[in-house]
């Protein structure tokens, strides 16, 4: 374990002015918490939070922070209490460990659903102060370098979770070492087989052609000194799990994969990074489609460099990344470079990005949306590269890899977004999913009138652009809710002998709790609320008086006197049809139409079938059966469909679309009927519609009965 005045030392080597007490009591306080604490390795427990304030310092991080990784685990494993903390550290400090604290306690591995609203929750807690995620990124980097005396199926849930959300994290905040060698130990864990491989093949190449690094720095370095520029050079071969994600990606063997090392220039100015780029490409012959200027159009965590690759000694590929000193410090520490120290100041770096400012940009689009789409988009904004296209004016727009014009519309304007409907890039039309490239020129063209389509949502790359068409898609079903409620609402009241009208909407929906009758109709057309339920708010004596002479509790003869029963929700029986019945224990009997497959499981046990069939006469308009139908996309079909459907006297009980093309709709309609003389009779009128193109009885024998 590192000595207090070991730790202390790292944090004088970039800050002079360190309160070197206030680390020490920190030191002292969380040690003596953790006495009797011990890790699985059996190291005492206070070693992790030492070796987490250490990996700290290599960002040259403030006393706050330092502080914080000392007690992290102090309000969540001891008996320390927030209280204590701010009394002892102050209300800074404290915030902070809580912060962690409640990072730790995000179970960000579970399902997918939970997981979504976990992510928002982390980033919610990233907003109010983005030294939480740093402590919490050391702390999980620690955790995977010891992570072999954990149980192995511990091992394997802390990896995924590491490569799904840490290690994207770290890079997005421009950690690029972090995210490397989280990835890297991940891989470790799961895919360890993979990784020895790598590994094994990568010496055998060492020992066919020597170590190559030494000599191509050696060949830099020569080039530099003849043009008398100023500048570090430093070479590295890359991690295991980069290789092998690039074997996966390009589908390439080892011994074809070219750019397994890495060199980068440290240059004293931005113009030494110009001059050093023209010196390498003289010397060297540059690799088609594999330059990038970051310095020229930097990326939103603040990264700045130029990338090129070029084929070197003995014609190996190899990618020389060139940058100033000041945009190797934010290279390394990302947006943790905005608390970093020097000579005891705080490091004024011009390159270095406000954390409020980056994270505003990274969650602001998703406020509104739900917790799996906020988890879309920033996985989304997380993983993406980015590609750089101009308006016709010249100005920029950054996009991630594979982004559309549709994205690019969106980037500009949500207003221009919406209205898109076509585009060209570089003079020449194109179709809205063409993927746009590096460097090409895109002018959006847009209509009046125009809305977002539901198929834009498989074609953009953006969350910015998935979170507006989502929002107008909702907007603009409202309004079609909005006119499908007035129809059925219209058809409902005619059928009891009423007039429906504003004030009886409204007085309907002050007694149903809803704030005005837009949101009744709206509800109505969504199948939120029946047309049953508004009739019975305003004329429960018409609906009773309605009410035919057998009641829906009668309606089986052949039951006991203590058994209820319920339709199966696989066949849907109506009455009219042949019927069995099935007894569940508790749960009374289920009644199935003779010929629905479900009974095949059930021949084996013939003491649970019960002989039933329907009361003759008139039963009430009340059982529910599914159409699937198909009708033409134009305007007034829909409400014509409900119209026909209210004037066969049955009642629409739900409506869901399922497909939306723009010639045809597929919906599914819940309708309540008498039987199945009944709903052969819709069904004729259905089909006799020249707008319905098909229109069927749909049993759903996937669902449970």
């Amino acid at each position: 374990m590192i000595d207090v005045e070991d730790l202390i030392a790292l944090v004088r080597n970039y800050n002079p002015r360190t309160n070197s007490e206030l680390i020490r009591k920190a030191y002292a306080y969380g040690l003596k918490m953790h006495e009797g604490q011990f890790r699985h390795s059996g190291e005492p427990y206070f070693t992790h939070p030492v070796a987490v304030a250490a990996i700290l310092t290599e960002q040259r991080l403030d006393d706050a922070t330092i502080i914080t990784a000392l007690l992290h685990d102090t309000i969540e494993d001891t008996r320390s209490t927030y209280t204590e903390v701010s009394e002892m550290f102050g209300a800074e400090i404290a915030e902070l460990v809580d912060g962690v604290t409640k990072l730790t306690n995000l179970q960000l591995s579970s399902n997918a659903s939970k997981q979504a609203e976990n992510f928002r929750k982390l980033f919610m807690a990233m907003s109010k102060d983005l030294r939480v995620i740093l402590v919490k990124l050391a702390d999980r980097l620690h955790n995977m370098r010891t992570i072999k005396s954990m149980r192995v199926e511990k091992q394997a849930q802390k990896a995924r979770e590491t490569m799904e959300i840490f290690a994207p994290l770290a890079g997005r905040m421009g950690m690029q070492w972090m995210r490397e060698e989280l990835e890297d130990l991940s891989f470790k864990v799961l895919n360890p087989e993979a990784r020895t491989s790598i590994i094994r093949r990568f010496v055998s190449l060492q020992k066919e052609s020597g170590d190559v690094i030494p000599k191509i720095t050696h060949d830099i370095r020569h080039l530099l000194e003849e043009s008398q520029i100023d500048a570090d050079v430093f070479g590295r071969a890359k991690r295991p799990y980069s290789i092998w994600r690039k074997m996966e990606e390009k589908q390439l063997a080892f011994s074809r994969l070219s750019d397994i090392y890495g060199f980068r220039v440290i240059t004293a100015s931005e113009m030494d990074c110009y001059r050093v780029l023209g010196l390498i490409h003289r010397r060297w012959r540059a690799v088609p489609g594999r330059f990038k200027d970051y310095i020229s159009q930097p990326k939103t965590n603040g990264y700045r460099s130029i990338h090129t690759t070029v084929s070197g000694r003995d014609g190996k590929r190899v990618e020389v990344q060139i940058r100033t000193r000041q945009m190797h410090e934010v290279a390394e520490a990302g947006v943790a470079a905005h608390w970093s120290y020097r000579d005891g100041q705080r490091a004024a770096n011009p390159f270095a990005v406000d954390p409020a400012k980056w994270l505003n940009s990274l969650t602001e689009r998703f406020a509104e949306g739900d917790h799996d789409e906020f988890l879309e988009n920033v996985k989304l904004e997380m993983y993406s590269d980015q590609v750089f296209c101009f308006t016709p004016k010249g100005d920029v727009i950054k996009l991630p890899k594979g982004a559309t014009p549709i994205d690019f519309a969106y980037a500009i304007h949500t207003r221009i977004g919406n209205s898109c409907v076509g585009a060209k890039v570089d003079g020449i039309r194109v179709p809205l999913w063409t993927r746009l490239k590096n460097g090409q020129s895109v002018e959006v063209i847009t209509a009046a009138g125009q809305r977002p389509q539901p198929t834009w949502l498989d074609i953009v790359a953006t969350g910015r652009a998935k979170g507006a068409i989502r929002k107008s898609l909702r907007e603009e079903d409202r309004s079609r809710f909005v006119k499908l409620g007035a129809e059925l609402a219209r058809v409902a009241f005619e059928h009891v002998g009423r007039k429906v009208t504003d004030k009886a909407l409204r007085t309907a929906a002050k007694t149903l709790g809803l704030p005005d009758d837009i949101e009744l109709l709206a509800r109505l057309g969504s199948a939120e609320l029946t047309a049953r339920e508004v009739l019975e708010s305003l004329y429960p004596e018409l609906i009773a008086r309605g009410a035919d002479t057998i009641e829906p509790t009668r309606a089986v003869i052949g039951l006991g006197a203590d058994q209820s029963f319920r339709r199966a929700s696989c066949c849907q029986p109506l009455p009219g049809e042949r019927i069995v019945g099935i007894t569940y224990r508790g749960q009374g009997v289920v009644i199935h139409a003779i010929d629905c497959p479900a009974l095949e499981e059930f021949e084996e046990q013939p003491d649970r079938w019960v002989d039933l069939h329907w009361q003759p006469g008139q039963h009430p308009p009340v059982y529910s059966a599914s159409l699937k139908l198909t009708i033409s996309n134009d305007a007034g079909v829909l409400g014509h469909i409900c119209t026909l459907i209210g004037q066969q006297k049955a009642n629409i009980s739900d409506l869901q679309f399922m497909d939306r093309k723009p010639d045809f709709y597929s919906l599914m309609v819940e309708v309540e009927m008498r039987d199945v003389e009944h709903l052969h009779t819709l069904l004729t009128a259905l089909e006799a519609e020249t707008d319905v193109a098909q229109v069927q009885r749909w049993r759903d024998l996937a669902r449970k009965p």
